[in-house]
């Protein structure tokens, strides 16, 4: 049983509030549509890869289709839960995540069928770190939402999600993509859709960061603790998902790169992103309230 109708009390609707803005962008940015994405040229690229180069590709396509399943399934707690805190305009802005979340998958369902055209089972590529994080500690940390709430288990699902798995794991397998296959001049539907992608990520890091913010400001240092324990966690396992569960220093030194990409500037990134993230953090305790809730959105590093 509900006790007003926000829109239509004296209090309407905050379009001031940061996730109302992440709405609006998304309705200006976010409507892109897979189907629209012309794929021929990338069907007649596909014959001319090489083997080495079809599986490097193969092998990040995996990743990626796999996350974004799993993103898909696992946001529904956290929207739900805001739902129930009574949070309208974050609500608004969750109903566009969730949709860009499915698109994405389409998206790259789309390129397995019509470019790679196999029906080979990709999940052989996903390592066990991969596994950890997809399989276990994401849908673990997003599941404990539909029974907790607290402040505590809110800060680790979304780091989860937005920090580590959108923020520091998806970032850095675009940014790597991009800087190789890039080069190849092929695949333009493939890089057109990467793109656009992108673009709904930054949005949905900029949502996490401000929902931990959020959490900061509401509860006190404690959250911000949690947050970075959290990160301390998962980061040997991010390691172990970029590095294919090589020890870091054994696999750059023995000069195996992705898509031409040395795996130690892949970590550098994925450092980077973390580090840049961790500093818009650290600002909420210094912050007042106000300032956090109508904080500009922080771009996201190319």
């Amino acid at each position: 049983m509900r006790d007003k109708i926000q829109s239509v009390s004296k209090s309407r609707l905050n379009t001031e509030l940061f996730p109302y803005k992440l709405y609006v962008k998304a309705k200006k940015f976010g409507i892109w549509n897979p189907e629209d994405i012309d794929f021929s040229q990338d069907r007649l690229d596909w014959e001319t890869l090489t083997e080495a180069e079809k599986k490097n590709i193969l092998i990040q396509i995996a990743q990626f289709a796999g996350g974004e399943e799993a993103v898909t399934i696992d946001l529904l707690p956290l929207v739900m839960m805001i739902a129930k805190e009574g949070r309208l305009e974050e609500e608004m802005y969750l109903t566009t995540f969730l949709f860009e979340e499915a698109k994405h998958l389409e998206f790259f369902t789309r390129f397995l069928e019509e470019v790679v055209g196999s029906k080979e089972d990709l999940s052989r590529y996903h390592n066990e770190a991969y596994k950890k994080i997809f399989y276990e500690e994401l849908p673990a940390a997003m599941e404990r939402l539909a029974h907790d709430q607290s402040p505590e288990a809110q800060a680790i699902a979304s780091t989860t999600y937005n920090m580590v798995v959108e923020g520091v794991l998806a970032e850095t397998g675009y940014h790597a993509f991009y800087s190789g296959v890039g080069k190849l001049g092929k695949l333009p539907g493939l890089l057109e859709g990467i793109s656009l992608l992108k673009m709904d990520e930054s949005r949905h890091i900029s949502y996490g960061t401000y929902l931990l913010q959020r959490l900061i400001k509401e509860h006190g240092d404690h959250i911000y603790n949690v947050i970075t324990n959290r990160i301390n966690e998962l980061m040997p396992l991010c390691i172990g998902s970029i590095t294919n569960g090589k020890n870091p220093d054994e696999h750059i030194q023995s000069g195996v790169k992705t898509f031409g990409v040395d795996n130690n500037d892949m970590l550098e990134f994925a450092k980077k992103q973390m580090n840049v993230r961790l500093d818009i953090l650290k600002r909420a305790r210094e912050n007042n309230l106000e300032e956090v809730l109508n904080i500009e959105e922080e771009p996201v590093l190319q």
